[in-house]
């Protein structure tokens, strides 16, 4: 791979290059990127989507809207801080117009709309999905269904998900949100089809990173981007390198923002807590200035701001200690994965998931999701079938008048839809979620 053709600005339905000197510098099409992301309605209903702690009651806790602003922060500092180095090692990128800020604003997109795809109820929302088709009444559909369909929605993914909410041609809207290839690249995480499941042991193996409905657009990118073909055998590519970038920004945050949020609620002993967070900043801590903090808030705060700070400085030179190894796909794991500070890093997240991803708040309300997400799917896909077969019920067609009209796109192929339907479920907020569940099951009072 080479980082000329991974910084395309190419969009879809494009006929001509974007050539990077042309740009206008006051706003670059990368910012154009952040932009379309952030006015989006996908991107609104993260402000009302768990990041933890489920629909909490506090007013401090972070949902996924502000998580992924703070992803794109820190993913911004990480891209310029490599750029800079990046720039100087290739200095043809210079010429061609490329700044230190293009990385910083590529990364900042990517890492802004990283959990877009994302249904209601955090990750337990995935599964929720993945075992209506496994194990609940979806499992009807299995053999209509093609291998790699089936695949996609019982291990249904939210990178997936929004890589389809990111590109999807609806009808007057063609290629979706329409962001440049160099975008979309850093944001597949997982540059693969959901088969075969985890081959190896390499990152990109992890996951899946688009459905079958968007297998072209896929092609079409990674093709533009000249990203490395990973498997003859299945679509597989490795990532582009910038993705290993997006994918700290995220680590960084979730690692040390859960563990605060935890401190803060009460779940993990501050004390104890703080011990773990210091020994991430035992070299950059200025004790005088820790020790005159009267509030746990700020304390918190200041370890917080300083353990982001160190965890930037060293997924960077990893970053760039790597690039050829990045460029040619040999770099098999995460950054975090590869730093000094990783046996830290494994404390804090084992804590955070005995004392707050298994905290009894939140177990009870990912329950109670993963019940309303089967009842949404089993009402609006019976509907929708029944409506193809000519069979509808007069509760099918009252249930219709629900659906948008842009999820009742008329197809002759089960798979298309049904995966209307798990796109329009995925994109509802968790208290739109709940109050769709009251409708359809009577409770309206």
């Amino acid at each position: 791979m080479n980082w000329e053709q991974l910084l395309s600005l190419k969009r879809f339905g494009d006929t001509q290059k974007r050539p990077r000197a042309k740009q206008d510098e006051t706003r670059l099409g990368f910012d154009v990127d952040f932009d379309r992301i952030i006015f989006s309605s996908a991107f609104r209903s993260l402000q009302d989507k768990t990041q933890v702690i489920p629909l909490s009651e506090t007013d401090f806790v972070h949902t996924r809207l502000t998580h992924s602003l703070e992803v794109s922060v820190v993913g911004r500092t990480l891209g310029r801080r490599a750029g800079k180095v990046l720039l100087e090692r290739h200095p043809n990128l210079v010429e061609l117009g490329y700044t230190f800020n293009d990385f910083g604003a590529i990364v900042a997109a990517a890492s802004v709309m990283h959990d877009i795809g994302n249904p209601p109820f955090g990750h337990s929302g995935e599964k929720a999905i993945g075992e209506y088709f496994k194990t609940g009444n979806g499992l009807k559909y299995k053999e209509e269904l093609s291998e790699n369909e089936y695949q996609d929605l019982i291990d249904f993914e939210g990178n997936a998900n929004g890589f389809k909410i990111l590109t999807e041609t609806r009808e007057g809207v063609s290629g979706g949100l329409r962001l440049s290839y160099a975008t979309l690249g850093a944001f597949l995480k997982y540059p693969k089809e959901s088969l075969p499941k985890k081959p190896t042991n390499h990152i990109v193996d992890k996951k899946y990173g688009f459905f079958q409905s968007e297998k072209e657009e896929f092609l079409d990118v990674v093709d533009d981007l000249g990203m490395k073909q990973k498997s003859t055998s299945a679509v597989s590519f490795y990532r582009h390198p910038l993705a290993y970038l997006v994918e700290a920004a995220d680590d960084i945050c979730y690692t040390i923002i859960d563990f605060e949020d935890g401190i803060n609620l009460g779940l993990i002993d501050e004390e104890f807590a703080l011990e773990y967070m210091i020994k991430l900043v035992k070299d950059t801590i200025d004790s005088k200035k820790y020790h005159s903090l009267q509030h746990k808030t700020d304390r918190v705060s200041y370890l917080r701001a300083l353990a982001i700070g160190v965890l930037i400085n060293e997924a960077v030179d990893i970053f760039l200690e790597n690039e050829e190894a990045l460029l040619n796909g040999t770099f098999d794991k995460s950054l975090l994965d590869k730093c000094k500070y990783e046996a830290q890093i494994n404390d804090i997240i084992k804590i955070s998931v005995d004392k707050i991803y298994k905290s009894k708040e939140v177990v009870e309300k990912e329950v109670a999701g993963y019940r309303i997400i089967a009842d949404l799917l089993d009402v609006f896909v019976t509907a929708l079938n029944n409506k193809f077969y000519g069979n509808s019920s007069n509760f099918d067609n009252l249930v219709l008048n629900l659906l948008p009209k842009e999820y009742q796109t008329e197809t002759n192929n089960l798979y298309n839809r049904i995966m209307q339907i798990c796109s329009y479920v995925s994109r509802m907020s968790d208290s739109y979620a709940i109050r769709m569940h009251k409708k359809l099951t009577g409770n309206i009072i």
